[in-house]
């Protein structure tokens, strides 16, 4: 069941989102060849409870971690470790918190000092199909003319989408209806309306869309091992059109 929004409840959202905005801005100062993982979930973590918000992912389902972070071919629910970055690296980190009984959610890929031009594209056409996606977040569209714009930015420019893993709704719980794919036919889905607030998240791979989970459960790799990026806001549907409630004037 998809549940809308009061501009109310839109106003509460944009907080535990500016939130994660935050720590996310934070996290990018902290990257850098030889950090351990573990010291940015530890961050996120502190950070959250700082601002009086609850690390959303912790204890979900069983996730060990406040973070998601995914190196280099990993895709998303990678677990922080105590792996080294490396000169080079891709690194997604995905996170959220619920903050006075709404949740925010937003991941970026973030380059580990300097990447190879390849990885830099990656990157780039990711983040540029998120914003052609919500773009697409206006009452009156369909769910599909999200899903295919996305799915069109990233093929055109040679990669391909990730199906397995999708977006969705967001507000009092962390995953509520609608699933939000990053492929699909324009016209076709569910209509937009104001008051929708859906977490748009593409994840793009260099080579194959396939992909497996490793034997911890979480970690979601490449099929190939080839590069992954992903990133997502959060998005609320409005008369005055898609309305990004992760973003901050420092964000990404």
């Amino acid at each position: 069941m998809v549940i809308l929004k009061s501009s109310e409840e839109i106003k509460m959202m944009r907080e535990s989102n500016s939130i994660v905005a935050e720590v996310l801005g934070g996290l990018k100062d902290l990257i850098e060849p030889g950090l351990v993982t573990l010291e940015l979930d530890k961050y996120a973590e502190s950070e959250a409870l700082k601002r009086g918000a609850m690390p959303a992912f912790k204890g979900y389902r069983n996730f060990p971690y406040s973070l998601c972070v995914s190196v280099n071919s990993e895709v998303v629910h990678g677990f922080p470790s105590k792996r080294a970055l490396r000169e080079g690296d891709i690194v997604s980190i995905d996170f959220g918190v619920l903050y006075k009984g709404y949740y925010g959610d937003s991941a970026v890929t973030f380059a580990v000092g300097k990447i190879s031009r390849e990885a830099s594209e990656l990157l780039s056409v990711t983040k540029e199909s998120l914003y052609r996606g919500i773009e697409k977040a206006i009452p009156g569209n369909r769910l599909g003319d999200i899903s295919c714009e996305i799915q069109k930015t990233a093929e055109s420019a040679g990669y391909s989408v990730v199906r397995d893993f999708v977006g969705h709704g967001i507000g009092r719980a962390l995953h509520e209806d609608p699933q939000v794919p990053n492929y699909g036919v324009k016209g076709r889905g569910i209509e937009l309306k104001a008051g929708l607030v859906i977490a748009i998240e593409p994840m793009i791979n260099e080579g194959t869309c396939e992909v497996r989970v490793q034997p911890d459960g979480w970690t979601v790799v490449t099929d190939d091992d080839r590069l992954s990026a992903h990133f997502e806001h959060t998005v609320a549907v409005t008369d005055d059109g898609p309305l990004i409630l992760s973003k901050t004037a420092t964000s990404h």
